[in-house]
C-alpha cells in the first residue's frame, strides 16, 4: 500500500490496456481504503480538512507539509537566542545544541525548496 503514498502505484489512465476496468477498480478500492485508514488515524478536525483530496498521495503530502511546518516553527523558536541562551555551557556545548537544532530544521525543509550548491573552479 505504500506505493499509493509514493505514487509508484499509479491510477490506471489508459483505457486501451487489457483489464483496464478491473485495474481501475482495484486502484480506487485500495486508494479509498488507505484514505479511510488515515482518516481514522487523525483528529476529526484534521479529517475534515482532508476531504478536499482524492488521492492518498495528496493527503500524505498535505499531512507531511503541515507536520514539517509545525516542527520547523518549533525549532525556529528553539533557535531564538533568547529562548536558548548559552547560560553556563561551554561554547562547544552551546554550539553542539544549536547545530543539532539547525540539522533538525534542515530535515523539515521540503525537497522542492532545497538548494543544491554547486562549486565552480574559476
Amino acid at each position: 500500500m505504500w506505493g499509493y503514498v509514493t505514487r509508484t502505484v499509479r491510477k490506471p489512465s489508459d483505457a486501451k490496456v487489457e483489464k483496464y476496468e478491473e485495474l481501475l477498480s482495484v486502484w480506487e478500492m485500495n486508494n479509498a481504503k488507505i484514505i479511510t485508514w488515515i482518516n481514522y488515524s487523525v483528529e476529526q478536525s484534521i479529517g475534515r480538512q482532508l476531504a478536499k483530496f482524492s488521492t492518498t498521495k495528496e493527503i500524505w503530502d498535505y499531512l507531511y507539509i503541515q507536520s514539517n511546518f509545525a516542527k520547523g516553527y518549533q525549532l525556529e523558536l528553539e533557535l531564538d537566542i533568547k529562548k536558548t541562551p548559552q547560560g553556563d555551557r561551554s561554547i562547544q556545548d552551546f554550539n553542539a545544541v544549536r547545530t543539532s537544532f539547525w540539522g533538525q530544521l534542515a530535515l523539515t525543509e521540503p525537497k522542492e525548496l532545497s538548494v543544491n550548491i554547486v562549486y565552480c573552479n574559476y
